[in-house]
């Protein structure tokens, strides 16, 4: 969803352009869909965990209205001074998410739109894929962090879904991938 700090309100939630339609080519291709979030403003006092839940109702809704939908979501309800080991870039969640959910992370992806994304992705052992469609970042940046760089969720799942894993498995225009893992 667009990026609405402390999102309070699920009036707010509004997708991203390729979203729905990434989400529905990777379930086409048998992936599970987990979101793995930090929610600070929850420790923060900025709203609760109710209100959090009916954000999350509101994803899903406009997602299902586009055939689209997730499996489950995981979030992380801490400010980053309580230093705990659920709060990405820690890969807490993930590894909880796996746990429960029988999921192979050496088989799958961390998709996100930050840094924190892409390091709690390597920290949980998954490929790592960077939505962003700024062209600004250099290229030492992105040779440094993600196995991929896409523009949006559609082009993230033609990655995924190609099977792309390295140097030479460019899919679209804007991928960049990172190096082959051993």
């Amino acid at each position: 969803m667009v990026d609405v700090k402390y999102c309070n309100n699920p009036d707010l939630v509004q997708l991203l352009p390729g979203a729905a339609e990434g989400l529905r080519s990777l379930k086409r291709a048998g992936y599970r869909i987990v979101i793995v979030t930090n929610q600070s403003g929850i420790g923060r006092g900025y709203f609760d965990v109710k209100t959090l839940e009916k954000v999350h109702d509101r994803l899903r809704s406009e997602l299902r209205k586009k055939g689209a939908d997730y499996d489950a979501v995981y979030y992380c309800p801490h400010k980053p001074q309580d230093d705990c080991d659920c709060r990405k870039p820690k890969p807490g969640l993930f590894l909880r998410a796996a746990a429960e959910l029988n999921i192979d992370l050496a088989s799958s992806y961390t998709l996100g739109d930050r840094n924190l994304d892409v390091e709690a992705g390597r920290a949980a052992g998954t490929r790592t894929i960077l939505v962003s469609n700024n062209s600004q970042t250099s290229g030492h940046e992105l040779l440094s962090g993600p196995d991929f760089v896409v523009s949006d969720l559609h082009e993230a799942a033609d990655v995924i879904v190609s099977g792309a894993t390295g140097p030479g498995a460019r899919t679209g225009r804007h991928i960049r991938s990172r190096f082959e893992r051993n």
